[in-house]
């Protein structure tokens, strides 16, 4: 029985990052490579680094996501069966990079900078961690990156629902704003083909779901769990 590849993606806010650090807990030997959370540390550091979101979608074109990450010396480590991204050796500032400011900068710059070279050594990555480990790849573009995934998932949720979990996520009690941003970078994914589904997609709605657990568990019916063994609670 080989090791298998599960490909999670969903609109912002539906609760995808939890879903999927909840399955490596549930299904042994177990992977996650959070590629939205490499592009969200390439894209934060350039704005660490005094460069304005105006000029990076500017010159989107010009921007090589993968050439960019050599420089920054982005390098990523596997701890507790996830996948941390270290800038020159530091750990990337999981607050910052999921910081309202950079998930609109990188929806901004999603389909618009050249991230050919970044989805050649992404898939490279993934073939070699599958060779060792089941792998489950959270982030966006996935069927492009890795045509190969045996599940495609897209979880999704309605617009209140993902705008109270947000509002939670942020402690925010705006829900206009976060509403407002919402919209935004749902219209910035779309734009970029983010949301195009594959016929391998099952599309999973956890508006319904009063928890994390339920809506981890709603995801986890869709895998054929004869292809691996799943742990149970």
């Amino acid at each position: 029985m080989s090791n298998i590849v599960i490909g999670i993606e969903g609109l912002v806010g539906a609760g995808k990052t939890t879903i999927c650090r909840n399955l490596i807990n549930k299904i042994p030997n177990t992977i996650l490579l959070n590629g939205g959370n490499l592009y969200r540390t390439v894209v934060a550091s350039i704005i660490k680094n005094g460069k304005s979101l105006e000029d990076l979608v500017k010159n989107a074109k010009l921007l090589d996501i993968k050439k960019l990450m050599d420089i920054l010396k982005v390098e990523i480590k596997i701890e507790n069966n996830e996948t941390i991204f270290y800038v020159d050796g530091k750990r990337a500032d999981e607050e910052f990079i999921q910081s309202k400011e950079i998930s609109i900068a990188v929806s901004s710059l999603g389909g618009r900078a050249n991230e050919k070279s970044l989805y050649l050594f992404a898939k490279e990555l993934i073939d070699n961690l599958k060779e060792k480990y089941n792998v489950i790849i959270s982030g966006r573009d996935l069927m492009k990156i890795y045509p190969e995934c045996d599940y495609h998932i897209f979880v999704t949720a309605d617009l209140d629902e993902r705008v109270k979990r947000k509002a939670s996520q942020y402690g925010n009690e705006n829900l206009e704003e976060i509403k407002k941003n919402i919209l935004k970078r749902d219209k910035l994914q779309e734009e970029a083909g983010y949301y195009d589904l594959s016929d391998i997609t099952k599309v999973v709605d956890v508006t319904d779901c009063k928890t994390a657990e339920e809506s981890t568990n709603k995801v986890l019916s869709c895998i054929d769990l004869k292809k691996v063994t799943v742990l149970t609670n």
